[in-house]
């Protein structure tokens, strides 16, 4: 079966998303990242389970996701923010962490697409992706350009395709 049949026999899969924003300075009114990773899961026809907005925290991101890979009701798990290389930004380390199986082409793909997009700047967007228990766990920086463009460009003209071999695989 070629890629693209793949795809299409992949397209009635509704993703259940979970969003997590890190942030120390932006609430649920400012959080523009967030709030566009929600409209773009919607507007494809996904669900957002939840929605959770934390101060960039480790320890505290380890928990939550450690919370919702045992839900029942998430397939996905979109993060963005404290993806930087100050001393709080942890998110990647920790995405990395709880990972079974790497995606290592999205953070590749979104830094070639980040170059076309702000040059030499890419080489400090970190982006992670793969699977945790049997879920898709997704790592974005916290920009609304970034969110828009591993969103529109990566995440979600693979997702049906990602979930429905993950389902397959899993015997669901």
């Amino acid at each position: 079966m070629t890629y693209q049949e793949h795809q299409r026999e992949s397209q009635p899969v509704v993703a259940r998303c979970g969003v997590i924003t890190l942030s120390d300075t932006r609430t649920d009114e400012t959080d523009a990242s967030g709030q566009r990773i929600r409209a773009l899961l919607l507007e494809a026809g996904h669900a957002v389970a939840g929605s959770l907005l934390i101060p960039d925290d480790a320890v505290m991101l380890s928990k939550l996701l450690d919370d919702l890979l045992a839900a029942k009701d998430i397939d996905v798990i979109l993060t963005n923010g404290g993806t930087g290389i100050s001393p709080r930004d942890r998110t990647i380390g920790v995405i990395q962490r709880k990972l079974t199986s790497e995606l290592p082409g999205f953070g590749e793909l979104f830094r070639m697409l980040s170059w076309e997009q702000i040059g030499s700047g890419a080489m400090l967007s970190r982006a992670a992706g793969g699977v945790a228990r049997d879920k898709l766990l997704f790592a974005m920086p916290g920009s609304p350009k970034a969110v828009e463009l591993a969103m529109t460009r990566l995440i979600l003209p693979e997702l049906r395709h990602l979930l429905h071999q993950l389902r397959r695989d899993a015997g669901t």
